[in-house]
């Protein structure tokens, strides 16, 4: 028993302080780029921190959702062995960067996030689409269902809430994809908040309705954030579901040789991310959850969140980094 015990507090310091710093090094080096009108640029930037800071980790880690997939390298790729290979196994889906263009344009809520869970515990996928629907918590099981309309899902998103559907607010991403959705969400009289990246974030703000106004996130995006944000809600309660989005052969093959024996299985949050999860995500340009990177003369600022599903923990640490080497 105390060596079990001994495991988990170990896992536990790992997963927490250690996987904040993977995240604090990637949102660093990407803020060093923001506004600066390049996406690649701040995006591997922010690959080559996370990839060094992960590899200092003692743990036995790989990669099951990533930027790509092997012959996509030097991008952290789908199946990507990191860590030192010796702590325990764990799965990870990752996004350096999440909003690019977000960072590219300093533009609000772009972030650098991961989760790691116990092998086998997070959906393996390949990198394509991925239909999603979220909300967040506090209201009874099945309320939203994402082979239903989005008249239907607001429908009983407000009477689960007890509001009429015109006091919801619907985050969806603004691509041409969308036009119809947002044409139907707004004939039920419910507002629209468009977002043009991050919709890791925008599914996290359905969290807290109250202070960042979004009700539920519906629509297509990609795989690699779909899992990240169901691994983010698992920490601190909602409902979501995802289908991955495979419409030609060659996509549904690449699938096929990752497990993935239901290509137009609806899945829930809790097959996304199964198990004890922990999600660490660090702000690079200031957004609705968290404060961007702060460059000082004698320290760098950094906001970041730690969740963890077994505890419902969130943890925020707003850390003021003396030693600017470390970031060098």
């Amino acid at each position: 028993m105390a060596k079990q015990d001994e495991t988990e507090d170990r896992l536990d310091r790992i997963l927490t302080l250690e996987l904040a710093r993977v995240t604090e090094a990637a949102a660093v080096a990407a803020a060093r780029l923001r506004g600066h009108g390049d996406e690649k640029q701040a995006d591997q930037a922010a690959v080559d921190a996370m990839r060094t800071e992960l590899n200092r980790l003692p743990i036995n880690g790989k990669v099951v959702i990533g930027e790509g997939e092997r012959d996509e390298a030097p991008m952290l790729y789908i199946g990507e062995e990191v860590g030192t290979r010796k702590g325990p196994a764990v799965d990870i889906a990752l996004d350096p960067l999440e909003g690019t263009t977000i960072c590219a344009k300093n533009q609000p809520n772009s972030i650098a996030v991961i989760a790691m869970a116990e092998r086998g515990n997070l959906l393996y996928a390949p990198d394509v689409y991925m239909d999603k629907i979220a909300i967040g918590p506090g209201y009874p099981a099945g309320v939203i269902d994402i082979d239903a309309t989005p008249s239907d899902n607001l429908a009983a998103l407000a009477k689960a809430k007890g509001v009429a559907v015109q006091d919801l607010t619907a985050c969806i991403m603004d691509r041409p994809r969308h036009a119809r959705l947002i044409e139907e969400v707004r004939a039920t009289g419910a507002a629209i908040r468009l977002i043009g990246d991050g919709d890791v974030a925008g599914v996290i703000d359905t969290t807290d309705p109250e202070q960042t106004g979004i009700d539920i996130y519906i629509g297509i995006g990609g795989a690699p954030e779909g899992v990240l944000a169901a691994a983010a809600l698992r920490c601190i309660g909602g409902q979501m579901q995802g289908r991955l989005i495979l419409d030609t052969q060659e996509k549904r093959d690449r699938a096929a040789k990752m497990g993935v024996t239901e290509p137009d299985k609806a899945y829930t949050m809790e097959e996304m991310a199964k198990g004890d999860v922990i999600f660490s995500a660090t702000g690079v340009t200031d957004g609705n959850m968290l404060e961007g990177v702060r460059f000082s003369r004698n320290y760098i600022g950094t906001h970041t969140v730690v969740m963890r599903s077994s505890t419902h923990t969130v943890r925020e640490i707003k850390a003021r980094h003396h030693d600017l080497s470390k970031f060098s």
